[in-house]
């Protein structure tokens, strides 16, 4: 019998809440955190806007030798990692270290690292090796750093599939718990606010050019042109659902269903990958369409991808056949972030029993969505989807259910 695997804590850091609680008090009724960029000067760029983790002090959380060693997206992982561990109830030092992984996904990378490297090359350039030797050493431990900090000597991983990543890392953190280690932490924090990641991102063509924050970032909205990016996301700590049961660890809910696909070459005329990638996340998890009360959407917010996303959900749900939401236009586009993110959410609202809203769309009719819009709905949540699609192609689908 293949084992179930439980989410036990969660660590979040988000644009519209740090920490858990804050971020699902903001959630559950629709407070957004995006805003105009002030982590540099944004005004000369086409996009201005972001969703940017608020009150965030890495030296109140975070021995002072590491804040050099890191930059701000790997300070906020760290954090968010002790913060999972500690609702999970797990203490690092009093578990076997080769009973505990990290696997985690990154879509940016070390760009506000990298973006201080380059400025040490602009101003330093005969010491172009020794530069150039750092960016190397920071790449190669970053995805480490939560192991280090916390003795974890498990199977370990970074997984780079853009916002999909998000979702392909949990599930790889449940294929390394089915094959016997008994916990893994797992999710995304991403961060790329700064003048270089800035500049990479505009090159997607798929930014929010707009100065309002309250409509820039309206996917399934006639409007829609584009998105808000942001930084932040969650971490997630994962175990063998009997083994956390026999605990006594709270379960926020189990992984029950994945999958993954990858979208035609574009040209082709072929289907985009999303519709098969949710039809083998629900065969995975033994359920109907029917079955699911939720569905935590990509919300691309461009026209044509909020277009296929629809066209995948009215296929397999029917048109206005089950309750879809994105409460990620409270925070903007969190990159690898984005996903685990919505799955905290999801699982925070089965704890509730209440779908967060979609803020500020004026969702187009023809889309033929329930969008919940304006205000939380309640609902008895026992099973959740939450999708997401990377740039290039990738989707991945999860199926979560409640406990019990």
């Amino acid at each position: 019998m293949t084992a179930s695997v439980a989410v036990t804590g969660l660590g979040v850091a988000s644009p519209n809440g740090l920490g858990t609680q804050d971020f699902w008090a903001a959630t559950r009724i629709g407070k957004s955190g995006i805003g105009r960029v002030t982590r540099f000067d944004a005004s000369s760029y086409p996009a201005t806007l972001a969703g940017e983790v608020p009150g965030f002090d890495a030296a109140a959380h975070l021995p002072s030798r590491l804040i050099p060693q890191t930059d701000h997206m790997t300070r906020m992982a760290l954090v968010a990692a002790d913060w999972a561990l500690a609702d999970a109830g797990i203490v690092p030092g009093e578990q076997p270290a080769f009973d505990m992984g990290v696997i985690t996904a990154s879509s940016s990378g070390g760009f506000e690292f990298g973006q201080n490297e380059l400025q040490k090359l602009w101003s330093q350039g005969s010491q172009y090796v020794s530069a150039y030797q750092s960016f190397a050493w920071f790449y190669a431990v970053n995805s480490g750093q939560i192991s280090i900090r916390n003795g974890m000597k498990g199977p370990s991983g970074v997984l780079v599939s853009d916002q999909a990543g998000g979702l392909d890392a949990l599930a790889q953190a449940r294929r390394q718990i089915r094959k016997g280690t008994p916990l893994i932490v797992s999710g995304a924090v991403d961060a790329s606010i700064c003048p270089w990641g800035w500049a990479a991102q505009l090159t997607s063509g798929r930014l929010s050019t707009s100065d309002n924050p309250d409509r820039a970032y309206v996917p399934f909205d006639a409007a829609a042109g584009g998105h808000v990016p942001g930084e932040g996301g969650a971490l997630l700590v994962m175990e063998d659902t009997e083994a956390a049961r026999a605990r006594g660890a709270r379960i926020y809910g189990e992984l029950v269903g994945y999958a993954a696909t990858f979208d035609p070459k574009p040209g082709t005329g072929g289907e985009p990958g999303l519709r098969r990638a949710i039809e083998l996340a629900l065969n995975e998890a033994d359920c109907a369409p029917q079955d699911v009360d939720v569905v935590f959407a990509d919300a691309a917010g461009t026209v044509e991808l909020d277009r296929a996303e629809a066209d995948a959900l009215r296929t397999v749900f029917g048109t206005r056949g089950v309750p879809v939401t994105a409460p990620k236009t409270m925070t903007g586009r969190l990159y690898s972030g984005a996903a685990p993110l919505d799955v905290a959410a999801a699982l925070l609202a089965m704890d509730e029993g209440l779908i967060p809203p979609t803020v500020h769309t004026d969702p187009d009719p023809a889309y033929g969505l329930d969008l919940v819009v304006g205000q939380p709905r309640t609902a008895e949540v026992r099973t959740a989807l939450v999708l997401a699609r990377g740039h290039g192609g990738f989707n991945s689908a999860v199926v979560l259910r409640a406990d019990g």
